[in-house]
């Protein structure tokens, strides 16, 4: 997985609820978790602390404060903390997202049909 897959992948897991319902699903089943997407996912806790002070692009921090607000209504962050609990991670010891976390990524448009989630096929952006 390259480095940008990487992050991809964090952001979807912090701001993109059917991504992280799956890995939950997974997990639930008995399914295992690889270091890599462990490691993504503490990366998607520390996206949900405070915004940095110092940042490469004020429309990427915009867009990180957009995701943020928006997936509290969907209990991300609490979410995110107990799949980290459950899997026996270690503290975070950041207090704000570190500023190379900052990044301007699109996620897959979201719809919801029928009560459950699902990806739209539109074009990401």
């Amino acid at each position: 997985m390259t480095p940008r897959e990487h992050l991809q992948l964090a952001y979807e897991l912090a701001f993109f609820p059917p991504r992280l319902d799956g890995f939950w699903s997974r997990l639930r089943n008995g399914g295992t978790v690889s270091e890599e997407e462990a490691k993504a996912l503490d990366i998607a806790a520390l996206l949900h602390l405070a915004l940095p002070e110092d940042y490469p692009s004020q429309r990427a921090l915009e867009r990180l404060a957009l995701y943020q607000a928006k997936s509290r209504a969907y209990g991300n962050p609490a979410f995110i903390r107990n799949i980290r609990k459950h899997l026996n991670r270690p503290a975070l010891a950041e207090t704000a997202v570190p500023s190379r976390l900052v990044r301007d990524i699109a996620l897959p448009p979201l719809a919801r049909r029928f009560g459950k989630w699902h990806e739209t096929k539109q074009p990401r952006i």
